[in-house]
């Protein structure tokens, strides 16, 4: 899924007009006029990172690609919450560190955009069953008829995986970081309880707790490193509770930024963070979520247990 860049004043008005303008050509297929009246923008306002962003994207697309890169640097320079994702931009091209970490401000606001069409965008054009894949591979896990105590959905978006687990669980609580997503959940009226919130912070604050299962959809082709997730995650099981996710991967070794800007972690990874974080390994299998352009991406289902995972949650 990708965003289209949205707009952050500048704080000036003649410099947030001349901006409009400059779309104005780039909608009309002027892309050399857009980029003039952009440079002319952001000698005038150098701190504007949103017309930076538009400035590197022009850049690319007509085949500049060294001024696409100092645009971008210009963009990540002028924003420290990266709002437009400049620095994976950068790390598309190859420039600077090769996986940053996506700022919550970042995911926040891919999501927020998406959040009124997200359902129709991702079942219905990319065919995404990721809910369906972690079912079964937790089913075959934890047995059939598949029932559980309290379920955590992590990164719950607008409630795809809820509906998935809803019938099978007692209580169930859904966190994302995105408050569109959450609105859309919401209205579902599938959720015991929803938070929005960042990852990682929602975990530190939940620790403690007593989860029978904490799932993750298609969750994290948006965080590079697995290890602190993990380690975090499994601060909040209940004895013997499941860690399910999918993750798209790759046949190389650690983590690589695909083009699309999502994270793919190769199998190596995604076992070394299971491990760092004492989980026990229950079920890792190729499983393909979604399609793109057409194409099956490759990705993996995972289902992890507690250390003190009593034997007939781990058959094999």
């Amino acid at each position: 899924m990708a965003a289209q860049p949205l707009f952050v004043s500048s704080g000036d008005l003649v410099a947030d007009r001349r901006y409009q303008w400059a779309l104005d050509y780039l909608a009309r297929g002027d892309a050399v006029a857009a980029a003039d009246i952009l440079q002319q923008v952001v000698e005038t306002a150098p701190g504007f990172a949103t017309a930076w962003f538009a400035l590197a994207l022009i850049r690319e697309k007509t085949g500049d690609r060294d001024g696409a890169v100092a645009a971008f640097a210009a963009a990540r320079d002028a924003d420290r919450e990266d709002y437009h994702g400049a620095r994976l931009h950068l790390a598309r091209l190859g420039v600077g560190e090769a996986t940053p970490a996506m700022t919550a401000t970042y995911v926040r606001r891919l999501f927020d955009q998406h959040a009124p069409d997200f359902d129709q965008s991702l079942v219905e054009r990319l065919e995404y069953c990721g809910p369906e894949i972690l079912r079964e591979a937790v089913r075959s896990m934890a047995g059939d008829p598949l029932r559980l105590g309290s379920v955590l959905d992590l990164g719950c978006g607008t409630g795809l995986s809820g509906a998935a687990f809803r019938p099978h669980c007692d209580w169930l609580v859904g966190m994302d970081v995105s408050p569109g997503m959450i609105e859309q959940a919401r209205a579902k009226g599938l959720y015991d309880r929803l938070i929005a919130a960042e990852l990682m912070e929602f975990l530190s604050g939940e620790a403690g707790a007593q989860y029978h299962l904490a799932l993750a959809a298609d969750v994290f082709v948006y965080c590079s490193d697995l290890a602190p997730i993990a380690e975090a995650v499994t601060q909040v099981l209940a004895p013997g509770g499941l860690f399910a996710f999918t993750v798209e991967t790759h046949s190389g070794a650690g983590v690589r930024l695909r083009e699309t800007l999502r994270y793919a972690h190769s199998a190596d990874h995604v076992r070394d963070a299971i491990a760092g974080a004492g989980l026990r390994l229950l079920h890792l299998a190729g499983a393909s979520t979604r399609m793109e352009r057409g194409e099956p991406v490759s990705g993996l289902v995972v289902v992890t247990a507690a250390s003190t995972a009593s034997p007939s949650a781990a058959r094999p």
